[in-house]
């Protein structure tokens, strides 16, 4: 009988450490327990590579007064040591798929409005409960259909800009319905009295149009 999993999976079945995790050094990875026959065998230890735009990313989204998250199952030194060098301030560790979906149920309840980011079949459940879920383009099929907006590039950098490309959209949507009410808040009491001429009317409509074309174009130039 092989038993291979975190320290909590060992506890399950009553597999004691004797001390096995006394080296501090080596906490700050994570611990794949190997057991045979109920008694420890060896131990992997596993360390993150963190992409080089990560820190870039993280610190762009505090630029934008977001609370940036770090929802993990690695143990609290492991995640922790990536969170420092990363700029995260916000980490909880060893949490399973249902405990990320109800950690974010939790931010909800406080009125948050909640982005979660993952590439995994672990993050599904939390994809679906955000109110935004972003999955990595090179992460697996189940967390790209849960998620309503996939970054085709393997790079987070993506997170900032497509927010960034949001904000832009809703307030030229909200330019856009400015400008096509006011040319009606205007004309329609004028064609009301008479006093419209028809022609008026049609190059006032076709000028309506094209400025929100107009306007809405502007966002092929957009910084983001």
């Amino acid at each position: 009988n092989i038993i291979v999993g975190n320290k909590k999976m060992l506890e399950q079945y009553t597999i004691q450490l004797d001390g096995a995790e006394i080296d501090n050094k080596l906490n700050i990875n994570s611990s794949v327990y190997v057991a045979i026959e109920k008694q420890l065998a060896g131990i992997y230890h596993i360390s993150d590579t963190i992409a080089d735009t990560s820190a870039d990313a993280i610190k762009k989204l505090k630029e934008m007064h977001l609370s940036v998250y770090m929802l993990t199952g690695d143990n609290k030194a492991a995640a922790e040591s990536i969170a420092e060098k990363v700029g995260i301030e916000n980490v909880i560790t060893d949490v399973l798929p249902a405990g990320k979906a109800k950690v974010i149920k939790d931010l909800q309840a406080k009125g948050k409005i909640v982005a979660m980011v993952g590439d995994g079949i672990n993050d599904s459940p939390a994809l679906a409960q955000a109110n935004l879920g972003i999955a990595i383009g090179s992460g697996t099929d189940i967390a790209i259909e849960t998620a309503d907006i996939t970054l085709i590039k393997n790079n987070i950098m993506g997170i900032s800009q497509a927010i960034n490309l949001s904000y832009k959209t809703l307030r030229t949507i909200k330019q856009n319905l400015f400008w096509a009410f006011i040319y009606n808040i205007i004309g329609i009491p004028v064609a009301a009295f008479g006093l419209l001429n028809p022609m008026f009317a049609a190059a006032a409509m076709a000028l309506s149009s094209v400025s929100v074309v107009s306007n809405s174009l502007r966002l092929k130039r957009a910084k983001i």
